[in-house]
């Protein structure tokens, strides 16, 4: 993946207080990386309300899935380490 873009994407709700929480212990890990985070909040996208629902927040680094509800550290952290490779 060197040389690629890094992207993750949160698939959140604006009035969710775990959606903030999970933005909060996300930033100090991606810091530096070069990575960048696209929201998308799914009150404004239903077409992603049946995927969704109250099941977020959601972070996806492309079609994987690296944690819903609260942040996974390892798993966040395993996706830099392989994204640096």
């Amino acid at each position: 993946m060197s040389g690629a873009p890094r992207e993750l994407t949160l698939y959140l709700r604006r009035w969710c207080h775990l959606c903030d929480e999970l933005i909060e212990a996300l930033e100090p890990l991606i810091a530096g990386q070069g990575i960048s985070v696209r929201e998308i909040d799914i009150d404004e996208h239903e077409e992603f309300e049946d995927a969704y629902g109250e099941h977020i927040p959601v972070l996806c680094a492309g079609d994987r899935e690296l944690c819903r509800h609260r942040l996974d550290e390892g798993a966040v952290r395993a996706y830099l380490l392989e994204s640096r490779a």
